[in-house]
């Protein structure tokens, strides 16, 4: 049953979700109203994104990344800006190779450390064999202009458009040099919210300036759920 219901996860994450009508970010359709029709999103005691304060110091394994393609073209699904990808890119987790599918952008952040939310937040998402789910997040922060994100955002999709990078540029560009990161068991963060999917969160933030800000929210608006409770997980973070 877990290994359908990520199946049912990974077909929403990759492809455009044949329940895109009937949830948004506001309104009657905002995530407040998610589990009317995604059980999940309400009754799941392990839900994404989170607030990370008071994480636990661990002998975490470093994590590998094997990212060898390009990013090749920027998707507008009507939730977020998402990108295609080309080549081999693997992330090893618990002695398991995770391929890269696609990463996407929320703005604000949907996760926060210790109550500080960020102006936007990368989620690479990564599936293994069986389609158990890898989430690593990447926050950016103000500060000087990406330029990674001005490749991504020299043309910037409509809602359902994809669109061809001009240049394209290597599938780990966005990813810090340090790779020190916070873990948890968490979920999608949209419908159908499904659980059992590992959270990566690197602690090395990124750098975004204020027009890029404003060119991802003007296109994605404000995209991120609300944070989850923390129940009884703990957060664990290496040194």
């Amino acid at each position: 049953m877990k290994k359908s219901i990520l199946a049912l996860g990974l077909c929403t994450v990759f492809a455009a979700s044949a329940q895109a009508a009937n949830w948004g970010y506001e309104g009657e359709h905002g995530p407040e109203h998610w589990g009317e029709f995604a059980s999940e999103c309400a009754n799941g005691k392990n839900q994404s994104p989170v607030n990370i304060e008071s994480a636990t110091d661990a002998d975490l394994k470093d994590l590998q990344f094997d990212y060898e393609g390009k990013v090749i073209s920027l998707l507008n699904n009507g939730h977020t800006l998402q990108t295609s990808l080309e080549g081999s890119n693997t992330l090893k987790v618990d002695g398991k190779a995770f391929q890269l599918k696609q990463f996407h952008f929320h703005t604000p952040s949907e996760n926060h450390v210790d109550g500080k939310e960020y102006p936007l937040e990368a989620h690479f998402v990564h599936a293994d064999e069986q389609g158990n789910l890898a989430v690593v997040a990447v926050f950016f922060k103000l500060g000087e202009s990406n330029s990674t994100l001005a490749k991504l955002l020299q043309n910037i999709p409509s809602k359902d458009q994809n669109i061809a990078i001009k240049v394209p540029f290597d599938a780990d560009a966005l990813i810090p040099s340090d790779k020190e990161y916070y873990r948890f068991s968490g979920s999608l963060t949209t419908p159908p919210c499904s659980e059992g999917v590992r959270w990566l969160v690197l602690k090395d933030v990124q750098s975004i300036s204020p027009e890029q800000v404003k060119q991802f929210a003007n296109v994605m608006g404000e995209n991120n759920r609300p944070i989850q409770a923390l129940n009884a997980r703990v957060i664990l973070e290496n040194q």
